[in-house]
């Protein structure tokens, strides 16, 4: 228990979080341009929470001996993956609607006026599916459902990791 506690000391914890969100950005990726599946609205607002993952993970990598650092680190990594979550959660609430008329999502992503990302990597962060297609599963699980079950383990690790740190920190 006091590794994991000790964990965002050490960069080799982070670069194991990194690589996760790096392999998952990576399989978005190929799944957009090997197998032709179109992102849509939901997909590029998950994919942009993996990347708070994964620039999170560098900060720690990186900085991870000093304390705010770390701190920031461990707050980007779970205000994303808890986002991420919530993004999933409601596109599988979208994709499983008994009334697909009322379920819908939005065209353009609503990113923030000074960061409009599918203006300026409309490779990575553009929108071209429908948020109501399911034409990826596997083990009878569709993308965003594994999306919100992964999300939810980049979450319970993370709290594990602060609530193990606290506990060691009472003690100590």
């Amino acid at each position: 228990m006091r590794n994991i506690a000790n964990s965002p000391e050490y960069s080799g914890a982070w670069k194991l979080l990194f690589i996760s969100a790096l392999g998952l950005e990576l399989a978005a990726l190929y799944f957009q341009y090997v197998l032709d599946l179109q992102p849509c609205i939901m997909c590029i607002y998950q994919r942009t929470a993996v990347f708070g993952i994964l620039f999170s993970s560098l900060v720690g990598i990186f900085l991870s001996q000093m304390l705010i650092f770390r701190l920031i680190a461990l707050l980007g990594w779970g205000v994303s993956s808890v986002w991420g979550a919530l993004i999933a959660y409601e596109h599988v609430d979208i994709q499983t609607a008994s009334n697909p008329f009322f379920a819908t999502c939005e065209i353009v992503p609503n990113f923030p006026s000074w960061a409009p990302l599918h203006e300026w990597i409309p490779q990575v962060f553009a929108a071209t599916g429908d948020c109501g297609d399911i034409d990826w599963r596997f083990m009878d699980l569709s993308m965003p459902q594994w999306m919100l079950i992964l999300f939810v383990a980049y979450s319970a690790v993370m709290a594990a990791v602060v609530i193990l740190r606290l506990a060691l920190l009472r003690k100590i």
